[in-house]
């Protein structure tokens, strides 16, 4: 899959099917449509290209403050190329490219930049200034401009049970189960180590602290979950904590750390990755440090538990 920074970046002598959107999360919606632009970019011997936007366009047109996302940048490039998309163009949305009217986007980028044979947009898509302009636009401009124009219905991808604000939901809820059914795979945070106060270790219970550079990237309700660890490419069972340690530590922080089962290697600076599998409890407040282990350990064979019957894949 090729990458481009910019619509204007983008070079191509093929004619290309095209989609366009915010795909926040690459959705089984959103599969929907790009498994029928990979189809049809076979059938008509094209390229496919999908174009998104960053940052989110809600957070440039209504000031709002930044808005959390489901994917990083990285994220979404590798859930694209795994589905087989040709190009991925990653626009800067910005508030001189919201006032491109539906003609000038039309002919200035899908006719003459992308050379566009076909476009495939769900049932409800608005585009051009102010969003004014509909399918029956599009269509129209398809007939002036020769391309064709494939609409989507909202029963065909589903719309109406899937989304990304009902991600952003179950996730905010800690909802991890309802959440990795709409998404189709399990939701993920990447990150460094970075070293932490090292109180873990003095129970037993040694963590990773996950230090996570994009601030956009929506972090579950805080919370101990059972999740899958990636580490030095290989994959480990671990109990994540989100919250803010308030038995040992009175900060008030919120930090991020997982404790690896069977796992003792210098991992700090390295990249690490961790996959939700299912929420256990809320973070508490606990009496005594033996109280602590106790529930630790508790939670601890919670996690064998699950991945005896969940073996990893």
């Amino acid at each position: 899959m090729k990458i481009y920074n910019s619509i204007d970046s983008f070079t191509n002598e093929s004619k290309t099917i095209v989609t366009l959107g915010t795909f926040d999360g690459v959705h089984l919606g959103h599969k929907k449509i790009l498994e029928k632009v990979i189809f049809s970019s076979k059938k008509m011997n094209a390229e496919s290209i999908v174009l998104t936007f960053f940052p989110h366009p809600r957070t440039v047109l209504q000031s709002v403050e930044e808005m959390k996302q489901l994917n990083t940048i990285d994220e979404k490039i590798t859930l694209m190329n795994q589905m087989g998309i040709d190009n991925l163009v990653i626009h800067p949305f910005d508030k001189d490219f919201s006032r491109l009217t539906a003609e000038e986007f039309v002919r200035n980028v899908l006719v003459e930049q992308f050379n566009i044979k076909k476009i495939i947009i769900g049932h409800d898509h608005r585009f051009g200034r102010n969003r004014t302009a509909d399918i029956n636009d599009l269509i129209a401009f398809g007939e002036e401009y020769n391309f064709e124009v494939e609409q989507i219905s909202a029963e065909e991808i589903n719309e109406a049970a899937i989304s990304s604000t009902k991600i952003r939901n179950a996730l905010n809820e800690g909802n991890i189960d309802l959440a990795n059914q709409y998404l189709g795979y399990e939701y993920m945070i990447s990150g460094k180590v970075a070293r932490g106060k090292q109180l873990g270790r003095t129970i037993g219970f040694p963590t990773a602290n996950i230090h996570i550079e994009e601030s956009y990237k929506l972090i579950p309700k805080e919370g101990v979950y059972i999740a899958k660890v990636q580490v030095f490419e290989k994959t480990y069972f671990g109990m994540l904590n989100i919250g803010t340690n308030p038995t040992t530590d009175t900060s008030k922080n919120q930090k991020i750390e997982v404790y690896i089962l069977d796992f003792d290697s210098d991992i700090y600076d390295k990249p690490i990755t961790i996959y939700f599998q299912k929420r256990l409890r809320d973070e508490r407040k606990f009496e005594t440090i033996d109280d602590l282990k106790n529930q630790l350990n508790s939670d601890k064979e919670s996690t064998i538990s699950f991945f005896r019957n969940n073996p990893l894949h």
